[in-house]
């Protein structure tokens, strides 16, 4: 049945090409209300697409800021299960612009990958699912399944406005399963099933001393030092094992088994010290470092600033300092519980003479995890293989997708993560980039995926 569907694909892939690379061009940066009109602009491309492929319904949602891409095709009939396929049309800035060897916003193909901001997150995926769709239309009149699409443009800004939505407007969006593509493989053709993601919270400490900036000569053993303050904090949180040191911050995590340990290591995956550059690896005592960040909480500072930051010497006690916390969460874990664990311990060791104040992150989510032998896991498995020629390794990821959160509360149905992202693609930075390997094998995998659930 595939067949036809396959050789469109093929035969239509220079057309394909150049219609994604329209969907490129458009800079729809979400960070910055200077490109509202982009993003707009970003989200009428989508539409037109899904109105020119034939789906019976398509509209824009709007929400306080970016609009939300609908779309439904109801025609495979009552006994074909519905997906709900799941994407984002927002993308990140561009800085810092001169690192981009090709402009970020002006497609580029180079030794074998598409450069642009947006070619791997999320728009070259979003498009691939598009394309598919176009050509079972084309070839079969038909699309073997019910499908409803939700492609917002708030994804890189925390989807500030889609949980609402997909509250107010729950049987609109409900689906049989989830299908989303904006993850990764865990190197480049090597299939990959994305099985959990981590959850997701975080603070803000400030530390207060002085009233201004004091002369270090003059003050220098009078007053406590906020900078030393907040380096004693952060020192007690974790210790040189990577081992979170915070009261109750482990005891509700849920313990890896075996099995998934030995699923672990069968996964062969990036070189952290090629495409990270450190000399060597670390992680928490116990664990290696795929099991560390795949499946074990973590503890990062994100940032600390306060003081003198200019060329030479200032020999000042500064008034403030500031760090920014975010934590990666593991299944048993709640958000808000792990925020207040934090303040709590922050609280205690405290030094005297400085206040400190704690800032609550607004965005968190927990983790999500799907059973791997999961049938419509295991057919994912299955169309990668047959895609990509290689047998399928199954993770979990250390990054969160808070959609996949609030879609697994709301509807409680299976979702599916199929991602075709690689290491290389360098995500958030200058010279995003996507292989055009993933983008073909990729849409093969699809095409497979979409014939088999409709069995």
């Amino acid at each position: 049945m595939t067949k036809e569907v396959l050789d469109y694909i093929e035969t239509h892939r220079d057309s394909l090409l150049a219609r994604l690379n329209d969907f490129l061009t458009i800079p729809s940066v979400s960070t910055d209300s200077s490109y509202k009109d982009d993003l707009q602009k970003a989200a009428q491309f989508v539409e037109d697409y899904l109105q020119e492929i034939g789906f019976d319904q398509t509209e824009q949602l709007p929400t306080n800021n970016h609009p939300i891409v609908y779309a439904e095709y109801n025609q495979a009939g009552p006994d074909a299960p519905t997906v709900l396929f799941y994407g984002h049309y927002d993308v990140q800035p561009v800085d810092p612009i001169e690192q981009w060897e090709s402009e970020p916003f002006t497609p580029e193909v180079r030794n074998g990958r598409i450069y642009a901001r947006g070619a791997s997150d999320d728009k070259g995926q979003v498009f691939m699912h598009l394309a598919v769709f176009e050509a079972f239309m084309k070839t079969k009149g038909a699309l073997p399944i019910n499908v409803k699409v939700c492609i917002e443009g708030e994804e890189e800004i925390g989807s500030e406005n889609l949980y609402d939505v997909l509250q107010e407007k729950k049987e609109k969006f409900a689906a049989d399963f989830v299908v989303i593509s904006d993850s990764g493989m865990v190197a480049q053709n090597q299939p990959t099933i994305l099985y959990g993601l981590k959850g997701f919270t975080g603070i803000e400490i400030t530390v207060d001393g002085p009233e201004q900036d004091l002369h270090s000569g003059l003050y220098g053993g009078a007053v406590r030092n906020p900078v030393m303050a907040l380096s004693h904090i952060l020192s007690t949180m974790k210790n040189i094992d990577e081992e979170i040191t915070v009261e109750g911050f482990y005891d509700d995590v849920e313990p890896m088994t075996e099995e998934e340990r030995a699923l672990i290591a069968k996964v062969k995956g990036e070189d952290y010290t090629k495409t990270t550059g450190v000399t060597e690896t670390v992680s928490e005592k116990g664990y290696d470092a795929k099991e560390h960040t795949m499946a074990r909480p973590t503890f990062e500072i994100n940032g600390m600033y306060g003081g003198y930051q200019g060329e030479g010497t200032k020999t000042i006690i500064p008034a403030t300092a500031t760090a920014k916390i975010t934590c990666r969460l593991v299944p048993g874990q709640d958000p808000e519980h792990i925020q207040q664990l934090l303040v709590d311990h922050i609280e205690r060791v405290t030094s005297t003479g400085v206040q400190v104040a704690v800032k609550k992150e607004k965005l968190s989510s927990k983790a999500y995890m799907v059973e791997p032998d999961h049938p419509l896991i295991q057919k994912a498995a299955a169309c990668y293989e047959r895609a990509f020629e290689k047998e399928t390794v199954f993770v979990r990821m250390g990054g969160s997708i808070p959609v996949v959160e609030w879609l697994d509360a709301i509807y409680g149905v299976p979702i599916i993560l199929l991602g075709f992202g690689t290491p290389e693609d360098r995500l958030h930075s200058p010279n995003e980039s996507f292989p055009l390997d993933s983008f073909d094998q990729g849409m093969k995998t699809l095409v497979y995926y979409y014939d088999e659930v409709s069995k």
